[in-house]
């Protein structure tokens, strides 16, 4: 058993104070949780401002105390212990729980900043000569970096070398060359409180009261400008009624109280290994998510039932292209207007107008990059959604993706890099938040040469043949895969979610898990072929279908089993077609359906076609449809021999 923590995110309407019981309005309760979010922001800025070098850094990455102890885990007390305590503003009085705040979030902008380092260290430990990496450089990179640490990290602090080098002409030597004090946000930590600061009491299944303790002016003066507000909350659908609710986070936006509130809930924690149907999910460019189901046989093989699985969100990429291209060009705008007006006096009437448009276009651009980001999560959420729904439908066991690490850009290839802009590991966090709730699996695996070598005769290093469709082989493109080997033809992200379900279905003896994270790891590579298998025949059995399959649907003295290996994609629906409506949101589990279907029942009580609502309009994914994990060798029961 484990504990999987989510946060979210609650709306404070209104409030009330303990005291006499009136009624605080939205707009008044935005202004005093402002008072005390920049309280404990000033102070905190204080303790990052004054413990901003070197020796510092060194030891909190040391986690050392002066006294020879280890430093605690919670901020604030490991704070107090360094002596790096709050302090109030002069003539303002703060509570020792708010002081605490204060501290905790500096804390942690000091803790984030030694992991900042870290990979500063690593980037520059390791910076290629001509300042591109090749194979051997991200190896040598990867190995100096810790677990967890994504691509897009990497990928910043690059930037950052490589802006300091141009303008410079040598590396940096520490973070403090490339970044300044860092900022602190305007939020109340909670968490570090305690009962003299807030409390929090679950109120049935979707209600919740939260008292704090909140300042009656901008700069109180003593105790008595502060007074117990009690804010009643609506609790998200997302929270379960079993979860257990923890301390929230204050902050502002806008004119409204956000609440981000953490609830705990128990999960049985899934295995890494010992997985006997699995789900490959291969990334691609438009389509986001390519999936394709295998199963390890007795005898150790990999066989698959040909159906691509497939998230196309075209239509959401393109949007989303566009928005950059507005956010760069407003961006630009900002910029000249800014220079424009750095060249006048504050005199000059040209300047009121250009200071206007500033701020509009500032305002602006704001917009776009809170709405990319929202499209974003939204878009990451849905695909991830999608991805669990299709591996409980197909009674998976775990969910094998391609390892982010492995997928940077090298020298001139285009494809990664339209990758990299994309939600990746947006999405790897959402599925391993979303499997983990239904008890799946989530490991990566090394992605090198997934798209490369075919995955029915890949062990034998036969390089696929890249070409635009497969009506036309002789011009060379990317989406389309053809081995010369075997002559396989199919999709070129379907082709690689077939290795990755099998590189990890052969590989689970080889499987690492980062204590710290939780994740799962492939750290070698095992190839081996797969095989396309047809499923047994579905739905109900007829008189007229009786008749057709007499002879065929049994094992035979020349065909003993009756599944037997096929080394061709089957050239007809392996499953049946879904209905024309019927889909569901998203989150929702469908109705009369069970994630595990009893491998001993009959196979077309199970089999209802079930649709997935994307959220989106204009995204193509394929539909969730309910079948059996037990197909290919070994899965047909022995066929009765009649009385002669």
């Amino acid at each position: 058993m484990g504990e999987l923590t989510a946060t979210a995110t609650c709306v404070a309407l209104w409030a009330t104070l303990q005291a006499d019981g009136q009624r605080v309005n939205e707009r008044v309760l935005a202004v005093r949780v402002g008072w005390l979010t920049g309280l404990i922001a000033g102070m905190a800025a204080e303790i990052v401002a004054k413990h901003w070098s070197c020796e510092a850094l060194n030891i909190v990455a040391a986690g050392v105390g002066p006294d020879g102890r280890a430093l605690p885990a919670k901020g604030w007390m490991a704070m107090r212990r360094l002596g790096w305590s709050a302090v109030a503003p002069q003539g303002v009085y703060a509570s020792d729980r708010v002081r605490r705040c204060a501290e905790e979030e500096a804390a942690r902008a000091l803790r984030l900043a030694v992991h900042r380092r870290g990979i500063l260290w690593a980037v520059i430990g390791t910076w290629p000569d001509g300042g591109i990496r090749g194979e051997g450089d991200w190896q040598a990179l990867r190995k100096r970096l810790a677990m967890g640490v994504s691509a897009a990290q990497v990928r910043n602090r690059t930037r950052q070398v490589r802006a300091y080098l141009d303008t410079s002409g040598r590396l940096p030597g520490d973070l403090l060359d490339l970044e300044g004090t860092p900022a602190v946000s305007a939020q109340a930590l909670l968490a570090a409180a305690d009962r003299q600061l807030t409390t929090l009491t679950r109120q049935g299944d979707d209600r919740a009261v939260l008292r704090v303790q909140l300042p009656l002016v901008e700069r109180p003066s003593s105790s008595a400008d502060w007074a117990w507000h009690v804010l009643p909350l609506t609790l998200p659908p997302n929270v379960a009624a079993d979860a257990t609710i923890c301390a929230p986070t204050l902050r502002v936006v806008g004119h409204r109280v956000r609440i981000d509130l953490p609830h705990r809930i128990t999960i049985t924690a899934a295995k890494p290994t010992g997985h006997a149907v699995a789900l490959g999910l291969d990334w691609g460019c438009n389509t986001l998510l390519t999936g394709a189901v295998g199963r390890l046989t007795a005898q150790g093989k990999v066989v698959t039932d040909g159906r691509a699985l497939r998230y196309d969100a075209t239509p959401v990429s393109a949007k989303l292209h566009r928005l950059r291209g507005h956010r760069e060009h407003l961006a630009a705008r900002h910029g000249r207007y800014t220079t424009l007006l750095s060249g006048l006096a504050a005199t000059d009437p040209r300047a009121a107008k250009l200071q206007a448009l500033v701020a509009r276009v500032g305002g602006e651009h704001e917009r776009v990059c809170a709405r990319i980001r929202h499209l974003n999560k939204t878009l990451a959420w849905s695909a991830a959604r999608w991805a669990v729904d299709q591996a409980t439908a197909l009674q998976a066991t775990v969910i094998y993706v391609e390892d982010l690490g492995s997928l940077e850009v090298r020298g001139r290839r285009k494809g990664n890099s339209r990758l990299s802009g994309q939600v990746r590991s947006v999405v790897i966090d959402a599925v391993t938040h979303l499997a983990a709730k239904v008890g799946l699996a989530v490991v990566t695996v090394p992605s090198r040469g997934t798209s490369r070598y075919c995955p029915r005769c890949g062990t034998g290093r036969t390089e696929l043949a890249h070409v635009k469709a497969p009506d036309r082989t002789r011009q060379r493109g990317w989406k389309w895969a053809i081995c010369p080997g075997c002559g396989l033809s199919a999709d070129r992200d379907h082709a690689a979610a077939m290795r990755i379900v099998a590189r990890g279905l052969l590989a689970q003896h080889c499987v690492r898990t980062d204590r710290k994270t939780g994740r799962h790891t492939t750290t070698t590579v095992v190839e081996g072929n797969v095989a396309t298998v047809r499923r047994r025949a579905l739905g109900p059995v007829t008189s007229r279908t009786a008749t057709a399959r007499v002879g065929k649907t049994g094992p035979t003295s020349k065909r003993p089993s009756a599944s037997k290996l096929s080394h061709r994609v089957p050239d007809r629906r392996t499953a049946p077609a879904p209905p024309a409506g019927g889909q569901r949101p998203a989150g929702q589990e469908p109705k009369n359906h069970h994630p595990k279907v009893a491998a001993s029942g009959p196979a077309h009580d199970s089999l209802k076609p079930q649709h997935h609502r994307t959220g989106f309009h204009h995204v193509r994914a394929t539909p969730v449809i309910p079948l059996r994990g037990d197909f290919g060798p070994g899965t047909t029961r022995p066929r009765r021999i009649r009385n002669v």
